[in-house]
């Protein structure tokens, strides 16, 4: 079954629509000054445009990537316009984010074999990270489903109060072990509680700290090697939340974070903050990791499950 609501409403097409419109505002605007009186894609336009897409935080790699298609796509079809050059340039960043298994919201699905549903929360602070966690579990409360926030980051005491606050206006369970103890028996209990209470869906908090790759690699190893001694095959999901404001900063993040663990899929928050949404096109293509959900504005119900396609009509309107 499909866990989240299998149809993209307007009213959430209007939330996605004003939520990137910084983005779009200056990535749409910039594309049809660069084209403007041209009847073709000629190396001009093609260099303005390579820059404008970098400048939107897509990445090099990804850039290059879009261009050497989008000339191949023109040399086939015969560019006239603005309009079918917007088309074009949609459906071969549609493919891209396709080929890196972003699902749409349609095809995510919760799977029942996964009870309790164990999901591991890392990134580094300030990202959003714990409010994430408390929107998501709101989410899950919604649909139906019991929720435990355990309190894995134990080396700052607000990150503890934050993420119990975010339970309380969740209406969700808490658990935690207090200030410098193990994160990993935190995680391993939390865990153990979800299945003693006969709760559905456990989120873990980590800490947000960035020493060193190897530090960060073991701390995490050791978290989940933890959750697997008491849930065979947990964590189901390992999501990095990443601070869409940060552009090519969140890139280096993801790259810390998925050399130290595997991670899964993607939360992209501040969508609604930052001229450099692009982010979200470079990330999933470089590390192929498929984006679950997306940080639209402020409001409790303001995380979205990321929609590829809706993402990227939106961008281009």
């Amino acid at each position: 079954m499909s866990f989240f609501n299998k149809f993209f409403t307007k009213e959430k097409e209007q939330e996605l629509d004003k939520g990137i419109e910084k983005t779009k505002s200056s990535f749409l605007g910039k594309i049809s000054k660069a084209v403007a009186g041209k009847s073709t894609v000629d190396e001009e336009f093609l260099d303005e445009l390579e820059h404008i897409l970098i400048q939107s935080d897509v990445g090099l790699d990804t850039t290059i990537k879009i261009i050497e298609r989008l000339e191949k796509r023109v040399a086939e079809e015969k560019y006239i316009n603005t309009s079918e050059l917007n088309n074009i340039l949609r459906d071969e960043i549609v493919a891209i984010l396709s080929e890196n298994n972003t699902a749409d919201v349609d095809d995510f699905e919760f799977s029942d074999d996964h009870w309790p549903y164990i999901l591991l929360v890392v990134g580094v602070n300030g990202v959003g990270k714990t409010t994430t966690i408390g929107k998501l579990a709101h989410q899950f409360r919604l649909k139906g489903k019991t929720v435990v926030l355990g309190a894995g980051d134990t080396f700052r005491a607000a990150a503890v109060d934050q993420l119990e606050i975010w339970a309380d206006r969740a209406d969700t369970h808490f658990f935690n072990k207090g200030m410098n103890t193990d994160p990993a028996a935190v995680a391993y209990e939390a865990v153990q509680y979800a299945v003693n209470m006969g709760i559905d869906v456990c989120i873990i908090d980590t800490a947000g700290r960035l020493h060193n790759k190897k530090h960060l690699m073991k701390e995490l190893t050791k978290i989940k090697n933890s959750i697997g001694k008491k849930k065979e095959g947990a964590p189901h999901d390992v999501m990095l939340v990443l601070d869409a404001t940060t552009g090519q900063n969140a890139i280096e993040q993801a790259k810390a974070f998925t050399d130290a663990t595997d991670v899964t899929c993607l939360a992209l928050t501040k969508l609604d903050g930052t001229a450099k949404g692009g982010v979200a096109i470079g990330i999933s293509d470089q590390f192929k990791v498929p984006i679950r959900y997306i940080g639209v504005g402020e409001g409790m119900d303001q995380l979205q499950v990321f929609n590829k396609k809706a993402f990227v009509d939106s961008l281009f309107k």
